[in-house]
C-alpha cells in the first residue's frame, strides 16, 4: 500500500505537456507498416565509439525537455509526460530504418539513437517534433560526441548559440479563425508495384553538387526545391501510365519563418504540387510544379491552410467523447487526405554546424517512413557544397529513382549513388 502511495506522489510531480495540434494525429495512425518515425543521420570521418556516443546522449538529453518525454493515453486524448528513466540505450543498427517504436520499449522514449560504422542515426516519432527540432537535437548530440572523442581539441561544455528550446504550440498561438477547406481531397494517382518483404525498406541516396543544381535552376528560373519536386513528379509521369488521375506530390512547409516562431514542436503545413495528365516535356513539368508551389507557399495561403486544419482538429479533439471514438474519426480523415497525394518530398534545407566541427562530418541524410498509399518518398538536405536526395521505398523496382537521377545527369548534374544494399538481394 505504501509503495502504491509513493508511486502516485512521484507521478503527480512529473511535468506533462499537451501534444501540438498536428501531433494528435501520429499516435492514432502509428503502426508497424506506418511508423511515423523518420530518420536524420550524420556520417562522420571516423568510426563511432558507442561508449562515447552513449555518454554524449546522456549529456545532451537533459538539455532538451521536448525529447525527455513519454507518450501517455488519457480518457479523452494522448499527452506527453516527463520521462524520468535514463536516456535510451545507444545500439548498433541492426534493423531497417524508420521502424515503429513499440510502446513500453526503448525506456518509453519516443526517439532512438543508433550507429553503424561512421554513421550516427537519430530516429524520431513525429509526434515529438518535426525536422527542425530533430536537426537541433542531432547537431547538439554530434557536437557533444566530438567534444568527448577529441577532448584535446574542444572545450567540454558549450551549447550552440541560437539553439531553441521553445515548446509552444505555434499552431494554436498563430491560429486566427476558421477557414473554408482550401485544398482537394480527391484521389491522386497511386504508384503500384511488387513490394519488398514486410518491414524491409530500400534506401537510395543521390549526392548532387549544389553549384551544378543552382546552375540548372537558373536555366529553368526556379528554386532547388522546385526543381527536385518537379523532377520527382516528372519521373513518376514518365515511368507510369496514370490514366486520368493527377500526380500530386505533398511538400511539407516549415511555417516558422512565415509566422515568427522558434518552437521545437511540430509547426509545418502540407501543400501539394499537382501535375495533371497530359503530354509534358521536362521543361513543362518544371513550369507547372513551380507555379503550383508558388501559388501555395505564401503567408496568406499557408495561414488559411493551417487555420482550417487547426479548427478541424480542435473540433475533433475537443469533443467530450472517449479517445477510441475520436481515433476512428481522425483515422478516416487522415486516410482520405493521404490518398489525395501520390507521394511526399520533404526538404529540411541546409544543415549548418559550427565551423570547428565541420572537418569531422562528411554529410547528413534524411529518410522518410512509408504511409497510407505512399510506398515511395523523397527527402532532401544540403550540407556544405552537396545536396543529398534520398529515396525510401517499399518497391522492388527502381523505375522512378533511375529516371530521377538520369534526368538530372542529362541536364549536366553529376550524380553519385549510394544504397543500403536492399536492391542487391
Amino acid at each position: 500500500m505504501e509503495k502504491k502511495r509513493n508511486k502516485k506522489n512521484k507521478d503527480k510531480g512529473k511535468r506533462w505537456e499537451r501534444l501540438d495540434n498536428t501531433a494528435h494525429l501520429f499516435p492514432i495512425i502509428a503502426a508497424d507498416d506506418m511508423s511515423n518515425v523518420y530518420r536524420i543521420s550524420a556520417t562522420l570521418t571516423e568510426n563511432v565509439d558507442p561508449v562515447l556516443l552513449q555518454q554524449a546522449l546522456d549529456d545532451t538529453l537533459p538539455l532538451f525537455s521536448g525529447f525527455n518525454m513519454r507518450m501517455r493515453k488519457g480518457f479523452f486524448w494522448y499527452y506527453f509526460e516527463e520521462n524520468i528513466k535514463p536516456a535510451p540505450e545507444v545500439r548498433e543498427e541492426d534493423a531497417y530504418p524508420c521502424q515503429f517504436i513499440v510502446e513500453n520499449s526503448n525506456r518509453n522514449y519516443q526517439f532512438r539513437v543508433t550507429y553503424y560504422r561512421t554513421r550516427i542515426n537519430l530516429e524520431v516519432f513525429h509526434a515529438l517534433t518535426d525536422g527542425m527540432g530533430a536537426v537541433n537535437f542531432l547537431k547538439e548530440l554530434i557536437c557533444s560526441y566530438l567534444r568527448l572523442a577529441h577532448s584535446d581539441s574542444f572545450r567540454r561544455h558549450e551549447l550552440k548559440s541560437g539553439t531553441s528550446f521553445n515548446r509552444e504550440d505555434s499552431f494554436m498561438r498563430k491560429y486566427r479563425k476558421k477557414e473554408p477547406k482550401p485544398y482537394k481531397t480527391e484521389k491522386a494517382f497511386n504508384i503500384k508495384g511488387d513490394k519488398l518483404p514486410k518491414k524491409h525498406l530500400a534506401v537510395m541516396h543521390g549526392y548532387l553538387k549544389a553549384a551544378q543544381l543552382k546552375e540548372l535552376c537558373r536555366k529553368y528560373d526556379c528554386s532547388v526545391n522546385e526543381l527536385l519536386v518537379a523532377t520527382f513528379a516528372y519521373s513518376v509521369y514518365m515511368e507510369y501510365d496514370q490514366g486520368k488521375k493527377s500526380i500530386r506530390i505533398a511538400v511539407p512547409v516549415n511555417l516558422r519563418s512565415f509566422f515568427e516562431s522558434v518552437t521545437t514542436k511540430n509547426f509545418f503545413a502540407m501543400v501539394s504540387a499537382e501535375l495533371q495528365p497530359s503530354d509534358h516535356s521536362f521543361e513543362d513539368v518544371v513550369k507547372i510544379i513551380k507555379h503550383s508551389l508558388r501559388s501555395q507557399i505564401n503567408k496568406e495561403y499557408l495561414g488559411k491552410l493551417f487555420s482550417y486544419n487547426v479548427s478541424n482538429q480542435m473540433n475533433m479533439i475537443a469533443r467530450a467523447v472517449p479517445l477510441p471514438l475520436k481515433n476512428m474519426a481522425i483515422k478516416s480523415v487522415f486516410i482520405s487526405a493521404a490518398l489525395a497525394n501520390t507521394s511526399t518530398v520533404t526538404n529540411i534545407g541546409k544543415i549548418e554546424i559550427d565551423p570547428k566541427y565541420e572537418a569531422f562530418i562528411k554529410n547528413f541524410h534524411v529518410v522518410l517512413p512509408m504511409s497510407q498509399g505512399q510506398d515511395l518518398k523523397g527527402a532532401v538536405c544540403m550540407y556544405g557544397d552537396e545536396v543529398t536526395f534520398t529515396f525510401s521505398s517499399r518497391f522492388v523496382e527502381t523505375h522512378v529513382q533511375r529516371c530521377f537521377f538520369s534526368t538530372l545527369a542529362a541536364e549536366g548534374v553529376d550524380v553519385r549513388i549510394e544504397t543500403n544494399g536492399e536492391y542487391y538481394g
